[in-house]
């Protein structure tokens, strides 16, 4: 890998760049998790930026994060009931049940994948 420097002043800058992966936005749980490891796994964080891995092991969690929620919502909704005929004759119901549900299947992803 060839570095090249570019000079401002008397100082040697190196012209580095971003991987692609850094260029795109991270999602909810991407971020959860850069967060959790900048707190908790401070050397595996330094160890995979360095590595140049860590990018593109952030979009990988962060999908497979939200592939489990939706999938746990979807499975809740089953299990308790909730359909859109109740949507449409309680939608007070409706909602507190919904917020129950994103709420526990949030948490299990936290617990599951972001927080391991």
């Amino acid at each position: 890998m060839d570095i090249t420097y570019r000079k401002v002043g008397d100082y040697k800058i190196p012209n580095l760049d971003l991987p692609e992966e850094a260029k795109k936005p991270l999602g909810r749980w991407g971020q959860a998790h850069l967060d959790y490891l900048s707190h908790n796994k401070q050397v595996l964080l330094t160890t995979m930026l360095a590595q140049g891995s860590l990018w593109k092991y952030l979009h990988e969690t962060d999908k497979q994060a939200q592939e489990m929620f939706e999938a746990l919502v979807e499975d809740m909704c089953i299990d308790n009931d909730i359909t859109e005929e109740l949507k449409e004759n309680d939608q007070l119901k409706w909602v507190q049940e919904m917020n129950r549900i994103y709420s526990f299947a949030a948490e299990l992803v936290l617990e599951d994948l972001i927080y391991s």
